[in-house]
């Protein structure tokens, strides 16, 4: 892609979603890391209703860590993976509370020591909550990166790479967001709205709708 095309749609895609933050509710840090690791094949608006349910009372890794597999599971039976998640749970909650005296770690490398969090969820903390510069590639961000001719990779560890490539490092956390919001609002899976997008006349897309 030619340098000055792949700014103009940075910049378009800057100026269109400027300040959006991720869609998840919390109030703390462990809160956003119990919310992202149930956000895996489960909607944002699917997981901000469960933990609206938990966090009153589950808010910490000493409160979710004295839960049985049993109660963890019935707690959040609606959201997809529950039983792989509620294992998940409980063990970042008995590893926090271990390893870190219950302190979410502020490292990429510590946070992926935790059952359930992988390289997405790792770089999603390490920037939203602790401001280091990361992108995070879920289905939206490889997909519109893709799209977009941002990146060509087959997997997200290959997208992550070339859009750090891409973009600015002193915007990658702020791109991510801007990745994350354009595909759920407008360039979607299975029908982009194409036709209401601000990067028409810019995308590569070969099967933009027009």
């Amino acid at each position: 892609m030619q340098k000055n095309l792949k700014n103009a749609i940075l910049a378009t895609l800057e100026e269109h979603y400027a300040g959006v933050k991720t869609a998840l509710n919390y109030n703390s840090p462990f809160e956003l890391l119990v919310a992202v690791i149930m956000s895996a094949q489960c909607t944002d608006e699917r997981v901000n209703k469960i933990t609206a349910r938990i966090f009153p009372a589950y808010n910490t890794p000493e409160k979710m860590a004295a839960l049985t597999e049993n109660k963890m599971e019935e707690l959040i039976h609606d959201c997809g993976l529950f039983r792989a998640k509620s294992r998940s749970l409980l063990g970042t909650s008995h590893k926090l509370i271990a390893d870190f005296n219950s302190i979410v770690p502020d490292n990429i490398a510590d946070l992926m020591t935790l059952p359930g969090v992988g390289k997405k969820t790792a770089n999603v903390i390490a920037s939203v909550i602790y401001g280091i510069p990361a992108i995070a590639v879920d289905t939206h961000v490889f997909r519109v990166s893709h799209r977009l001719g941002l990146a060509k990779g087959k997997d997200p560890l290959e997208v992550e790479q070339e859009l750090m490539k891409a973009i600015p490092k002193e915007k990658w956390s702020s791109a991510h967001h801007w990745l994350i919001w354009h595909g759920r609002t407008v360039c979607k899976a299975r029908k982009p709205l194409c036709p209401e997008c601000v990067l028409l006349e810019l995308c590569p897309y070969k099967g933009k709708i027009l």
